[in-house]
């Protein structure tokens, strides 16, 4: 699991490899990722948007943005946690994705960018 902190907001991240396909000849990887933001911070936040960076093995990147996740603008007061999963596919077993959400803190109306740390996707029977 990788985390970061921005202005006390928290973002932890747990992947999973869930396995490959064929389609047209080509293979796809699966994977699985399991997001929590937690608000460490003063003040309800609300989670208004994501920008994703994807990176495979093959220098295929990928930007991915869009309102909320997963159809949810979460608001998120003191100490309270939103917890939600997704995924991807690439063309390479190994790769990597990084971003990150903006908000808006209700008390300034102040809109902030919360990072979501770097982390790998890597296709378990490819490891040493």
């Amino acid at each position: 699991m990788v985390e970061q902190i921005t202005k006390g907001i928290r973002v932890s991240v747990d992947t999973h490899f869930e396995g490959s396909f064929m389609k047209n000849n080509e293979t796809y990887y699966a994977y699985g990722y399991q997001i929590s933001i937690t608000n460490n911070s003063r003040d309800t936040v609300q989670l208004l948007s994501r920008s994703w960076f994807i990176f495979d093995a093959l220098n295929n990147p990928e930007r991915v943005v869009g309102e909320g996740v997963i159809g949810k603008k979460p608001v998120l007061k003191t100490g309270e946690t939103h917890t939600y999963s997704s995924g991807c596919l690439l063309k390479s077993p190994f790769g990597s994705m990084r971003g990150y959400y903006i908000m808006i803190n209700f008390a300034t109306s102040e809109q902030f960018k919360v990072e979501i740390p770097s982390f790998n996707l890597n296709a378990i029977h490819t490891l040493n």
